[in-house]
């Protein structure tokens, strides 16, 4: 199982980054996790650059979205909205197929950011027809060192949690199974 974490955030220190980051060293077995903190590289989208032969960095980005078996995204919250990067990036997927039928989950690292998650979810739950609002790892990571994160998200209580959060995608990956009981936020 292949996915492709999408970091929100164009900041090189980005706490989302460093969170999905983190994942990486916490994957289980049988789930290989690649991280694009790109969305600040990207151009801004315009229906005259969309087409056939996008610009190579948005083909890059597509590439990789249509190689990935799911897609996790995590994004901070500007001014109470997504970041305009990673909403340039959407953009980007809207008139293609790369997105439309993939699996897409959220992960946060903050405890705040409700109306941008809000946001996200009717913005992903638009382009993706398997977006899944009931697998949803939130870590209240706000304002830490990459370093902190790592060993938080490492550490024994949470690398369980962002495991089974992981497992649980992958379940929804393959056969479209959500964890029994409805929405369960890791």
């Amino acid at each position: 199982m292949k996915f492709l974490a999408i970091s929100g955030s164009a900041r090189a220190g980005s706490t989302n980054t460093a969170l999905l980051r983190a994942l990486q060293d916490a994957v289980p077995r049988g789930i290989e996790l690649s991280v694009f903190d790109g969305v600040g590289r990207l151009p801004v989208f315009s229906p005259d650059l969309d087409g056939p032969n996008p610009p190579d960095a948005v083909r890059r980005f597509m590439r990789m979205i249509e190689d990935s078996d799911g897609l996790i995204v995590s994004s901070p919250e500007y001014v109470r909205s997504i970041p305009g990067g990673l909403k340039n990036a959407i953009d980007w997927l809207v008139s293609g197929e790369a997105i439309v039928d993939k699996p897409v989950a959220l992960a946060h690292a903050s405890h705040r950011g409700d109306d941008m998650l809000e946001s996200l979810r009717a913005v992903l739950s638009t382009v993706s027809g398997r977006f899944t609002s009931d697998i949803f790892l939130r870590l209240p990571l706000m304002k830490m060192e990459p370093a902190e994160i790592s060993r938080i998200v490492g550490s024994p209580e949470h690398r369980s949690q962002v495991q089974a959060y992981l497992q649980a995608f992958a379940l929804f990956c393959a056969d479209g199974t959500k964890p029994a009981g409805g929405s369960m936020p890791f």
